[in-house]
């Protein structure tokens, strides 16, 4: 609980920090604060365009940033039979979703995740949290904290320690409107 602790507060001070998901670890930060984003960018290396993932408890954390309002009760129901779990959603925005989440895009990715920490993680933060893999550019994704300290500890606000779900691949990524496949889980 301590050390949860710990990342919570580096989070409520706009910090980048590590965390273990279904598959690596990732990073990630407030999505609310532009200048923790900007952090995580800068850290990542990986340019606002591309716009990032959000990870959630639970869809309530999730409903200010997404307007589900499009979607039939089809593609809600496949969504909602995929999550918790290692799919994330592409989904159209809320107005006001600032352009530092969404890149280039109208749109924002999305998880529900069954990680009990990173659950754990965003019930006691409160949110969700933004979520990129935790490596450097053209690196290999940490799997273990050692993985994380070795590429990215001094960057870092904090680490959740933990253990990964066990997962070899990250997230499968789909369009909520479509069902098509960005990337394969």
């Amino acid at each position: 609980m301590e050390n949860l602790n710990l990342v919570v507060a580096a989070l409520q001070q706009q910090g980048v920090i590590a965390y273990p998901t279904e598959a690596v670890f990732g990073v990630g930060c407030d999505p609310d604060s532009e200048t923790a984003v900007n952090k995580l960018l800068a850290l990542k290396q990986r340019p606002v365009e591309k716009g990032l993932i959000l990870i959630a408890a639970n869809y309530e954390q999730l409903a200010p940033y997404v307007d589900d309002s499009g979607l039939s009760e089809e593609q809600r129901a496949r969504i909602f039979a995929s999550w918790p779990g290692p799919v994330t959603w592409v989904m159209p925005t809320k107005p006001g979703v600032p352009r530092f989440l969404t890149g280039q895009f109208d749109t924002i990715a999305v998880r529900v995740t069954d990680h009990p920490l990173v659950q754990q993680l965003c019930l006691a933060f409160g949110k969700p949290l933004t979520s990129t893999s935790a490596n450097l550019t053209g690196q290999e994704p940490g799997r273990t904290v050692a993985d994380v300290e070795a590429q990215l500890g001094s960057q870092l606000a904090a680490i959740l320690a933990g253990e990964t779900g066990g997962r070899d691949n990250p997230s499968e990524i789909r369009d909520a409107i479509t069902g098509n496949i960005f990337r394969q889980g």
